[in-house]
């Protein structure tokens, strides 16, 4: 059992490793300093209380260590695929519904922190200036949209291919609402205001965010599927949590 994970988060990150790139999350001290406070702030908390549930979670199951493990990978490897988009962004699918699906939305706050502290200072996606607002967009709204779209949606036996793809979908396009809104925040459009510039951000977004939400969910399912074919063998136990 092991070692089939260990070769699933071995041939994913072979198959999805990107190489170098200039796209970023929201930039390195591309927000003012005002709002990359501000988001980190609020950030905190979740982090804080994504930390007790993912320890619980832990001590319970100490055998999901490599399921944890294959879920970072899983969104590592995904969010550092980048195409250009708005001036001090980029568009990128993000992988956190997965993980949402499986240990519930709060532990992907954690983890989504984590990957974006090491591509921030590893690969120069996205900065520690804006780290708070990064992970606002993507580690704690995306994953509270998967999460309950997968809870609304899934059927009897958790394993609805729908619900997890359309979670791990809209996930994705909750991730980028939010970040058009933080954008628009931080750089109101002189005429309209903060309502026209989060259009003009969210429409530009949207052009490559749509077909890369599509993608992510079919490949979330995939993932998905092979996890469960795992649960039968009765070796892990995946019930969502928060």
């Amino acid at each position: 059992m092991k070692k089939k994970l260990l070769s699933l988060s071995m041939l994913l990150m072979l198959v999805f490793t990107p190489h170098i790139a200039h796209g970023m999350h929201i930039m390195e001290g591309f927000l003012p300093q005002k709002w990359a406070i501000i988001w980190a702030v609020i950030s905190l908390p979740f982090i804080f209380i994504g930390f007790k549930n993912l320890g619980k979670r832990l001590k319970v199951a100490q055998d999901q260590k490599m399921l944890l493990g294959l879920v970072g990978g899983f969104v590592f490897v995904l969010s550092a695929l980048k195409i250009p988009s708005v001036t001090g962004s980029c568009s990128h699918p993000t992988g956190v519904g997965l993980g949402a699906i499986l240990f519930g939305p709060t532990p992907m706050a954690v983890i989504g922190t984590i990957v974006l502290l090491f591509q921030a200072l590893l690969l120069a996606h996205g900065g520690l200036t804006t780290l708070g607002a990064n992970v606002f967009s993507m580690a704690i709204v995306g994953p509270f949209v998967s999460y309950w779209i997968y809870k609304a949606l899934k059927g009897n036996d958790g394993n609805s291919k729908f619900a997890v793809f359309l979670g791990a979908a809209l996930g994705n396009l909750a991730t980028y609402v939010i970040t058009s809104i933080q954008l628009a925040i931080a750089f109101p459009d002189p005429v309209g205001g903060f309502a026209t510039s989060a259009v003009k951000f969210m429409s530009v977004f949207a052009l490559t965010q749509i077909p890369l939400a599509i993608v992510e969910g079919i490949i979330t399912v995939m993932v998905f599927n092979l996890i469960t074919e795992y649960k039968k063998e009765g070796v892990l136990n995946i019930e969502e949590s928060i």
